[in-house]
């Protein structure tokens, strides 16, 4: 017979359980509700604009960047304020926000406030640090890289099946895939309501401080100690890395290989769909056997290799060999968060995952204008070489194995 404390025990371990669901979600259908709009965003834009895509690439441009710099400033804010007052309402709150903000959007009478609902669609996605701290909070450290890829997995899935699901509503009006993802959003927080318990207790709680919680000071922490500074390195230069497959991973197929719209299509789910069975179903089988170390220098080597293929493929076929192999570099990652859980405390996940956050959202200001100039410049002469962006990226992963090989070796 279970006593009163085994029985308490199972009921708080059942309710953190239950969390850790919500929040795989939670981030599912974040990021299905980026993907959903993804397909009719530019669109809507091109009308605002009278029709005229050249002007609308240039403002869709603007959108992006304010969308990344909207994170990069509003995350370590948010870690901040979930480490002062819970990871709860900070999620509960962003979750409701992000759905209200797609009504803003789906209601969007002209393009000025288009702009302001993407604006407003990047602070609320910055809660996704946040649920990354609530993981950290409840998973013992040696489980953290195995629960970090199951997150990973969610941003597979999600960016699979939005495009998809959007790209379908969107036929039918470009204002209904903001409604379908403003519903998701909405119907999550109130689930949310009722299942998410809160990880954070007060006693490990910290106060709120500006100095902290902007940019500059949530990266300060990341300066506290020199292999969670090393680790941060790595972490923006694979983000760096990174943003060459969203900026001109389709251009190169259209160039090089001249794919159609059902080719690129199918080849992006693939890309999805292997990188949902890495992250759910290696990431923590290798990174358990081998050691979060060996997992990152390996993950790193497979990102390296596969940008090596993308870059030399003269053939379609060839192309596709370096899915999987990128989809193996997806052991970096989690490793690398789970190691950098590791130092430091429990007050301070928060902080942690938001200057993640700002890292991410850095390469993401800078990353995609590199990638599609140098792609620009590689194709300009009769003998270009357009893998040249693909070259780049593997040279920006060697270097963050340099770095994995030096801050991890003690």
């Amino acid at each position: 017979m279970n006593t009163p404390l085994e029985r308490t025990d199972k009921k708080s371990t059942a309710r953190l359980q239950a969390g850790f669901i919500f929040i795989f979600i939670t981030v599912l259908l974040d990021m299905l509700s980026i993907g959903i709009v993804v397909p009719v965003l530019p669109k809507l834009v091109v009308d605002f604009m009278g029709g005229d895509t050249k002007e609308a690439a240039e403002i869709f441009g603007l959108f992006g960047t304010a969308w990344a710099l909207a994170q990069f400033v509003v995350s370590p804010v948010q870690g901040a304020l979930s480490d002062a007052f819970g990871r709860r309402t900070v999620i509960l709150i962003s979750d409701f926000g992000i759905g209200l903000d797609y009504v803003l959007m789906a209601l969007a009478p002209n393009l000025i406030w288009l702009f302001v609902g993407r604006v407003i669609s990047g602070i609320t996605a910055a809660s996704i640090s946040t649920s990354y701290a609530y993981v950290a909070d409840v998973t013992p450290p040696e489980q953290r890289a195995a629960r970090f890829g199951y997150l990973g997995a969610a941003f597979g899935a999600g960016f699979i099946f939005g495009p998809a699901l959007g790209g379908l509503a969107g036929s039918i009006s470009p204002r209904l895939p903001f409604w379908i993802a403003a519903g998701l959003s909405l119907v999550n927080a109130c689930y949310g309501l009722f299942v998410l318990p809160e990880s954070l207790p007060r006693p490990r709680r910290t106060a709120f401080s500006w100095r902290r919680a902007n940019p500059l000071g949530a990266l300060a922490l990341l300066r506290s100690h020199a292999e969670l500074f090393g680790l941060a390195g790595i972490n923006f230069l694979s983000s760096l890395a990174h943003a060459v497959l969203p900026s001109t991973g389709v251009l190169y197929m259209l160039y090089r290989y001249g794919w159609d719209e059902r080719t690129i299509g199918l080849t992006l789910a693939g890309v999805g769909a292997s990188s949902i069975i890495v992250q759910a179903g290696v990431v923590g089988r290798v990174t358990e056997r081998i050691g979060e170390r060996a997992a990152l220098m390996i993950g790193i080597a497979f990102g390296v290799v596969g940008f090596l293929v993308f870059a030399l493929a003269r053939t379609g076929i060839v192309f596709w060999l370096g899915i999987p192999l990128m989809a193996l570099w997806g052991l970096e990652e989690p490793a690398s968060l789970a190691l950098m859980s590791r130092r430091v405390s429990a007050m301070e996940q928060g902080r942690l995952q938001g200057a993640n956050a700002s890292i991410v959202g850095i390469a993401n200001l800078f990353g995609p204008g590199l990638f599609t100039q140098i792609f620009a410049l590689a194709i300009a002469g009769q003998r270009g070489v357009p893998g040249a962006p693909f070259l780049l990226a593997g040279l920006l992963l060697l270097a963050a194995a340099g770095v994995a090989w030096h801050v991890t070796r003690r």
